[in-house]
């Protein structure tokens, strides 16, 4: 017998996912930082990021449903639901890159949380290169 769907539809898990966005976005974090003029301290909000996390917590908490069968496609139960998942995931990414790009979110974090972090590679083919500078060799 199949197991029951908590999320009946990909419509519906495409809803619950805008529920959290709408959420996330209406309640910001804040930053208490000292006034230099008048020595008091004040509250900026700072815009939430998107995240994977947050919104599996969000379902479970809110919707009492667990978001791993829908996301790991569980014996091919969750095919329907698919392309919703990815649409998610993308919106999610967008989110912190846009986010990190302008400076609203850590740039740092951003790019390793998307693996965007820069890359050098530098071959020497195994060779040593010998300079001599003033009487002294550096290898």
């Amino acid at each position: 017998m199949a197991k029951k769907k908590y999320i009946e539809t990909p419509e519906k898990l495409m809803q619950i996912f805008n529920e959290y966005r709408e959420h996330t976005k209406a309640n910001p974090r804040y930053r208490y930082q000292l006034c230099q003029r008048s020595g008091e301290m004040v509250k900026e909000p700072l815009e939430v990021p998107l995240t994977m996390e947050g919104f599996e917590i969000y379902s479970y908490e809110i919707h009492h449903a667990s978001l791993d069968h829908y996301f790991k496609n569980t014996d091919n139960s969750y095919t329907d639901y698919l392309p919703v998942c990815t649409h998610i995931k993308k919106m999610i990414r967008d989110d912190q890159i846009k986010g990190g790009m302008v400076g609203q979110y850590n740039p740092s974090i951003t790019q390793r949380l998307n693996g965007l972090t820069e890359k050098q590679q530098i071959d020497t083919d195994g060779k040593i290169e010998v300079v001599f500078v003033k009487g002294k060799t550096i290898l």
